[in-house]
This record gives structure tokens, C-alpha cells and sequence, in this order.
């Protein structure tokens, strides 16, 4: 009989508890979170009587399986047709760019269009995220479009960011483009085309979901628990706790992110620290916004590519159920990434919320600025991991390191790997098989 401590309660952490917790040779298993309350990313803020998450969450997946198990723990749901958008100089776009070119201005169109058919870049190897667009989508789709959004969002050069991120994305035909530039908006990516979201409470609904049916004779969630330190010992592990108290361990499963884990770990050595130092993330700021009427119509999400605008992405919870919605107002997650001590960083919360409320003039969601409510600004350190071109062999290094200190990585963050909710729910199960397996 084992005891397990996890490292954070997030969807990874709690998913890993309910899937161990059946195991007879599971013993107990603790986790331990250093928020006040679980739920990490998948985390819904209710402020005002409004409620919005940490980035539009919705519930999708080629993977049935998991996908099922999702909405299995929700009370109730609602079914929807994704409608996003780009906004291209002062156009709505279909998403992706690519299969509503017609909309395009001329000459941009024109270009996107001979680009692709004669491309000169598709018969090399794409080892890079810009190579892996030129090859794939032409010159003209990639700096109409790919190139400033990703440069936008990721805040980092394409060039030095590998293909994991995009090298599933399908190549469109010939047929389609001409469709497309004809005029036909053509359904792309069609597995997101229809996705569900719970009816009532946001996102934090499926981690809430798994979190009653952990069976509480066994599976303990203790919240302002942040780790401090982590000891491997001849009887397993000892775990410190900010607040004093300590818990011990046969098993340790991490998916605080690897960077904490690595500062609280006893031993790590110097190479380790430098390849965890190597890693690249941005953070987040979803800044929640009202303005007293709706001018962006039937739509969800909006992916905006102009740089003078500083928000990369705005989502409107109104779409997701009457839930969210409240008289003939309208309400929005606006989404900023940024690093610590760049521009974004560095500005003042009165020169934030102004260039917030001048993009949504500029994108046309507001007649002026003063109609632009914001009601509130969350900040997330870590959101999205960054592949750039040393992202694998740092990664290597660190899992074969903690392989041999026995601490199993899990989760976006204690793996490092750019997972939705289904990939993590599918990991958390791969992994409880294994350990079943071993043990």
C-alpha cells in the first residue's frame, strides 16, 4: 500500500487522483495546492454576479473517450456551433484564414492565392513553426495572417519556435482554396466545429465535477499548501509546506510547474537548474470587459492579428448560455500574454486598462471608450508553454532526472507539454495504467 502525494490541484492533479483512487495498492493520495482553491487554468472568476475563466475553455476533442468522461462529471451542458472569427483590416474572416479568403481585400487575396499554388518552399522540410507556414500555406496566408498573430501571441519568433505546436494542422488543398477565394466559406478544423460548455458555473465546472467523485475515505485535497521544499529519503518522501506541516510519501506525482518543482526539490543538480532556466512560458492577463450594448453579433471567439491592438484574442461568454448572459449588454474575456519584464510587464494598471479599452474601439466593439467597462483583470504566471528550439533536449534532461529521484511529471506544467483538458485527462489516465502496471 503506497501513499501518494500530487503536487497540485489542477485538472491534472485531480484527474491523476480520480483515476488512482479505484487501485487497491493505493494506499491514500493527498494533493496539495497552493491557491485557495483548486481548479489551476480551469479556473472560473465570479465577479459582480458575472462569472468568466482564465481563457475561453470549451469542451472538444477527437478523443471520444476522454471527451465523454468530461461531460459526464457536468450536471448540465450546453450543445454549440462554434462561430470565431479574425478580424483582418476591419473584416470579419472566418476561422481559419485560410478557408474564407473571399473576404480578404483584392490584392491581399490575389496574393495569398498565387502564393500558394506556386509556393517554393513546400518541398523542404519544415524544422521551424515560420518554415512549417510557408511550406504548408504559402508566403501570402502566412504574412497576412499566421506570422503577426503567432508573433502576437507568443511573443517570440516563429524561427526559433519548433513545429510542435502546428504540425498537426492539415494542408488545404488546391480545390479548397479555390472554393474559398470563390467565395464558399469552407468549415475547416471540423472536430472544434461543435463543442459543449457547462450550462451553469463556467469552466471550473469539470474539475469540480471530478473533484465529487473522489472518494473521501481516501483522496484529500488540502488548499494554501504551496510546497517548499521536496526530500527524497530512504522511506520515500518528505514534503514541506509553506504554512509548517509536512506529509510524507511513497509516491510523489508533480504538476506544479516544473520550475517551482526544481526551486523546492532537494539535490537538483546544476545542469538540471540551467535546462529548467532554459524553458520558455508566457503569462497571462484576461482582463473580464462590459459595454452596455453588443456590436459583434452570434459570434464566440475573435483572433485579432493587428499589432497596434494589444489583445491577441476576445471571447464573448454571452454566446455560452443564457447563464452568462445579462440583458442586452455584452461581455468579454480579453486575453494578453506577456513575460516577466517586457512591455506589458512593465506597465502601469492605468496605461493596461487604456490600451484595453482603445482596442476595442479600434477592433469596433465599442463606439468609445468610455463604454468600455472593465469589471476586472486576472493575471496568470503560467499559461502557455513556449516550444522553442531547445524545448526538447531541456525537457529530455529534466524527465530523465526526475525518472531516477522516482517523482513522476504530469500536467501542462509539471511536463512542460502545451495540453488541452482532453490531452490532460488522456495523460492522467495513460499514466495511472502505467503506474497500475508497476506496481
Amino acid at each position: 500500500m503506497k501513499k501518494v502525494v500530487i503536487l497540485g490541484a489542477g485538472l491534472s492533479g485531480i484527474s491523476t487522483a480520480y483515476f488512482l483512487q479505484d487501485f487497491d495498492w493505493v494506499e491514500s493520495v493527498t494533493l496539495l495546492e497552493k491557491e485557495s482553491r483548486p481548479g489551476g487554468l480551469c479556473r472560473t472568476i465570479e465577479k459582480d454576479g458575472y462569472l468568466y475563466d482564465i481563457g475561453p475553455h470549451i469542451l472538444f476533442s477527437k478523443d471520444k473517450e476522454m471527451l465523454e468522461l468530461m461531460l459526464s462529471v457536468l450536471e448540465e451542458k450546453n450543445d454549440l456551433k462554434r462561430s470565431n472569427k479574425i478580424l483582418y483590416k476591419q473584416r470579419q474572416v472566418q476561422y481559419p484564414f485560410e478557408n474564407d479568403l473571399s473576404k480578404l481585400p483584392e490584392e491581399d487575396l490575389k496574393y495569398c492565392i498565387n502564393a500558394f499554388n506556386h509556393n517554393p518552399y513546400e518541398d523542404y522540410e519544415a524544422t521551424n513553426m515560420i518554415q512549417f507556414f510557408l511550406k504548408t500555406f504559402g508566403e501570402g496566408i502566412t504574412n497576412c495572417y499566421l506570422r503577426p498573430y503567432n508573433e502576437k501571441i507568443w511573443k517570440y519568433d516563429p524561427a526559433f519556435m519548433n513545429t510542435s505546436m502546428v504540425d498537426r494542422i492539415p494542408k488545404p488543398t488546391q480545390e479548397e482554396i479555390r472554393r474559398s477565394a470563390a467565395g464558399e466559406t469552407v468549415d475547416g478544423y471540423l472536430h472544434q466545429l461543435y463543442f459543449s460548455y457547462p450550462t451553469t458555473g463556467g469552466i471550473e465546472s469539470v474539475p469540480n465535477g471530478f473533484l465529487r467523485k473522489l472518494r473521501p475515505q481516501k483522496c484529500h485535497v488540502y488548499t494554501e499548501k504551496a510546497v517548499t521544499g521536496v526530500r527524497k529519503n530512504d522511506d520515500g518522501y518528505s514534503i514541506q509546506v509553506e504554512d509548517g506541516s509536512t506529509y510524507e510519501a511513497d509516491l510523489v506525482i508533480s504538476t506544479m510547474p516544473v520550475q517551482a518543482l526544481t526551486e523546492a526539490f532537494s539535490g537538483v543538480p546544476d545542469d538540471i537548474h540551467k535546462c529548467v532556466d532554459g524553458l520558455r512560458y508566457n503569462s497571462i492577463a484576461i482582463s473580464f470587459v462590459r459595454t452596455p450594448y453588443d456590436l459583434c453579433g452570434e459570434n464566440y471567439a475573435f483572433m485579432i492579428p493587428d499589432r497596434n491592438v494589444i489583445f491577441h484574442r476576445i471571447s464573448k461568454m454571452d454566446f455560452l448560455g443564457s447563464a452568462y448572459h445579462h440583458g442586452n449588454e455584452a461581455t468579454y474575456m480579453v486575453e494578453v500574454t506577456y513575460r516577466k519584464n517586457d512591455k506589458v510587464d512593465a506597465m502601469s494598471d492605468e496605461e493596461f486598462r487604456s490600451k484595453i479599452c482603445r482596442g476595442m474601439v479600434d477592433i469596433g466593439f465599442a463606439h468609445n471608450e468610455e463604454d468600455v467597462s472593465i469589471l476586472d483583470i486576472t493575471k496568470y504566471e503560467y499559461a502557455y508553454v513556449i516550444y522553442d528550439l531547445n524545448h526538447s533536449a531541456n525537457m529530455e534532461k529534466i524527465r530523465n532526472y526526475y525518472r531516477t529521484q522516482g517523482v513522476v511529471l504530469n500536467g501542462r506544467f509539471g511536463n512542460f507539454e502545451y495540453w488541452n483538458m482532453d490531452r490532460i485527462l488522456r495523460e492522467s489516465f495513460e499514466l495511472s495504467k502505467r503506474l497500475n502496471e508497476f506496481a
